[in-house]
């Protein structure tokens, strides 16, 4: 009867006294893939970011004023480790929604992606986002996926990845 792992006949002492050379930890180790993290940094909506508004005329707060209006609906981030850096890649959806007012068939959604290390940015980018609305629809859908992003990773500092409107200048 063969052994639990396919038929070999090694016992529990040949196991507990069993030493792996150097040559074969060196082979392991090329052939493995890299780890992915066990703790990917979150990534979180920054708060007043969630979402955009445009009014038009100046009539900022009049609902009926209101051209279009942006919303974040998800965001989400992967990471893989390897050689002391962490790569991530992020993403976010979200929806342009026309208002009383809204007449667009284009509307530029800017998105910013930002990786914070102990508070301070060590990544941020602004992406303008060409949202087309297509007649009679009032509402369209958008995806934006940042890839590669490479952190160095020293080990116990905490990092957090931020994504939101920025609709400053």
């Amino acid at each position: 009867m063969g052994g639990l792992m396919g038929g070999g006949t090694a016992s529990n002492a040949d196991l507990q006294n069993a030493i792996a050379t150097p040559q074969s930890v060196a082979q392991a180790q090329t052939n493995a893939l890299p780890v992915i993290a066990t703790e990917c940094p979150p990534i979180k909506v920054r708060l007043g970011g969630e979402a955009m508004f445009y009014y038009g005329n100046g009539r900022t707060g009049d609902a009926q004023a209101l051209q279009y209006q942006g919303v974040i609906d998800e965001a989400t981030r992967n990471c893989v480790v390897s050689n002391g850096q962490i790569t991530v890649n992020m993403g976010v959806s979200g929806r342009v929604l026309l208002g009383p007012a809204g007449r667009q068939t284009s509307v530029n959604a800017p998105i910013r992606f930002a990786v914070e290390r102990d508070g301070q940015a060590i990544f941020s980018e602004k992406y303008t986002l060409p949202v087309a609305v297509t007649p009679p629809a009032q509402m369209a859908e958008f995806v934006k996926v940042v890839e590669n992003v490479t952190i160095p990773y020293l080990g116990g500092e905490t990092i957090t990845i931020w994504v939101g409107f920025d609709t400053r200048g």
